[in-house]
């Protein structure tokens, strides 16, 4: 569609009834159902216009988009939201009901191209008693018609009427789209209505934008450059949300906008989320004057968040240390409105104590496999080591990180979360079994043998094997690491000798290790490595050791106290 050409406005159901609308043969009939009907009318009962603070006006109901192309004088083809309009007919036409003829309203026309013969339906035989089923469109009609006159009857004579019809006639406003009369409209409905391009929020603001009508007429080359410029700054902005890296960065999960730029203007909007188009509301509401003055202060405004995202993704500290905040459940409204009110020392300030005051009733002696904190502080260890090497350009992938789901693991398995079936058992104790000093049990260790060189046991007596093999249950910190799931589920069987050997394949083949995970499984942080394929009690205490030695400043003061004794 182009945007330039096309205007936008909101209208009330009241501005509607001097048009007469025309409903192309390329739209299926009015298929409104009983419950979709009620809903409407349920919902405009409920509503209660409010002031709107700092305005002369109030609250009102959207019945969403209405898009249309003009014929002639107040003649226009429905390109979308016939079924809104027949539905707004019917009730309009039971209200009209209530009065005497000569004070009856003129209601706006409706005509079909498939059924020529409904205009006259719809003016003179529509009753509320009985359902017409000579055609599926009248079918549909009369069945919404009963519907709307049994709603009212049900409501009982104590029902103000007056104020309802006053709602749905000045409260009850619609997101009127003109397009341009050079758009094909066959081709705007099928963009529509397949899901492609679907009218978002996003498409909406970007109309009140590039209206023409916003901006002065006299100078026609003023107003295709300052369009041009606002098209071209606004497909910049979508293009830098696409990278996924960036995305990811300011989105704590994945994000199923249409286009990525609605993100920001639901970031500038004040209004409840509800309502499907409360972030068009928002903006509609600060084109007061339409002025190109205010047309630009506006983009500015937008401009201005956008640039603040992108200043914290090009910054390596902010990057990382907002992106931990945001993944972690820190809704970046609150971090944009301290950015506002802060200069940049005081905010960066403000970030650290943020990230401290997750911590500060947390003894990472306590931490545990699915307890609290474990994840937060597993991804916070692997964050700050990349900003503590201040020579490395690398940065953590958030969108790896989310896409790929990464789970807290067991560096060294735990029986309860080994199941091997029989047909497994030889392979599995061959890949897993590497005897240490803990291993002394000569029953046992000749059961191995016996397995080993060939044959089988029942699954119940593999379990004692198992938990001899695996040795003691460490639910804590020191046996806990990051993983992306894929890798998780390949090897959630195994000791650390056989994740050892997997996760060395995956990175080979290309995929990202986690930087604290792979320091795990190369032995990086042991001082003293007696044996590299078995994950032991030195092992696990130097990793400790280098988790609270990283995370120190984000730490409890009484924590670390503890720790130096």
């Amino acid at each position: 569609m182009n945007m330039e050409h096309n205007n936008i406005s909101i209208r009330t159901i009241n501005d509607l009834l001097k048009n007469n609308f025309f409903i192309p043969s390329y739209q299926r009939g009015y298929r409104w159902t009983e419950q979709q009907v009620t809903e409407l009318l349920n919902d405009i009962n409920e509503f209660s216009p409010k002031e709107i603070e700092n305005s002369n006006e109030k609250t009102w109901y959207c019945l969403q988009p209405i898009v249309v192309k003009k014929k002639d004088d107040n003649e226009w083809d429905v390109i979308d939201g016939q079924q809104r309009l027949t539905t707004t007919f019917l009730i309009l036409h039971h209200l009209n009901q209530g009065y005497v003829e000569n004070r009856r309203k003129k209601l706006f026309g409706l005509k079909y191209e498939t059924r020529e013969n409904s205009a006259d339906y719809l003016q003179k035989e529509l009753n509320g008693e009985t359902i017409n089923d000579t055609n599926i469109d009248y079918y549909f009609i009369s069945s919404a018609y009963k519907t709307i006159c049994d709603w009212f009857k049900n409501k009982g004579e104590q029902f103000d009427v007056n104020t309802f019809e006053s709602k749905f006639n000045f409260s009850t406003k619609v997101i009127w789209y003109e397009t341009s009369a050079k758009d094909d409209s066959i081709d705007i409905f099928t963009r529509i209505n397949s899901g492609k391009i679907p009218l978002t929020n996003a498409e909406l603001i970007k109309a009140l934008f590039l209206n023409s009508s916003n901006f002065a007429k006299a100078d026609s080359e003023k107003l295709r450059l300052k369009q041009l410029e606002i098209a071209s700054e606004w497909d910049r902005i979508e293009y830098a949300l696409q990278d996924d890296s960036f995305w990811y960065f300011i989105n704590k999960n994945e994000n199923t906008l249409a286009t990525r730029i609605e993100f920001i203007f639901n970031l500038m909007s004040d209004k409840p989320s509800d309502d499907k188009y409360s972030t068009f509301h928002f903006f509609n509401e600060k084109f007061k004057t339409k002025s190109e003055k205010e047309i630009n202060d506006n983009w500015q405004e937008i401009k201005k968040y956008f640039q603040t995202l992108e200043e914290w993704y090009n910054d390596r500290e902010l990057y990382h240390k907002i992106g931990y905040l945001i993944a972690i459940g820190t809704n970046i409204k609150n971090i944009l409105k301290e950015k506002k009110e802060k200069s940049k020392t005081k905010f960066s300030y403000w970030i650290d104590q943020e990230i401290e005051s997750k911590f500060k009733n947390v003894n990472l002696e306590e931490v545990e496999y699915n307890g609290k904190y474990v994840r937060e502080i597993l991804l916070l260890h692997n964050i700050q080591t990349m900003l503590n090497n201040e020579n490395e350009t690398n940065r953590f992938p958030f969108d790896r990180y989310k896409k790929e789901s990464w789970d807290v693991e067991h560096i060294h398995a735990i029986a309860t979360e080994v199941n091997v079936k029989i047909e497994n058992q030889i392979d599995w104790l061959k890949n897993n079994f590497i005897k240490t000093d803990n291993h002394h049990n000569e029953e046992l260790n000749n059961r191995i043998e016996f397995i080993k060189s060939g044959n089988t046991i029942d699954e119940n007596e593999f379990e004692d094997i198992v938990d001899y093999v695996l040795g003691e249950e460490d639910n804590s910190l020191r046996n806990l690491c990051l993983l992306d799931s894929g890798t998780n589920r390949s090897y959630k069987n195994d000791s650390f000798k056989e994740k050892r050997k997997k996760i060395i394949e995956r990175e080979i083949e290309g995929t990202f290790i986690p930087i604290c995970t792979k320091n795990v499984f190369m032995k990086y942080y042991s001082a003293n490595v007696k044996d590299i394929e078995v994950w032991n009690e030195n092992d696990r205490t130097s990793y400790f050791e280098k988790i609270q030695k990283v995370i120190n400043q984000y730490l409890p003061q009484m924590t670390l106290a503890e720790n130096e004794q």
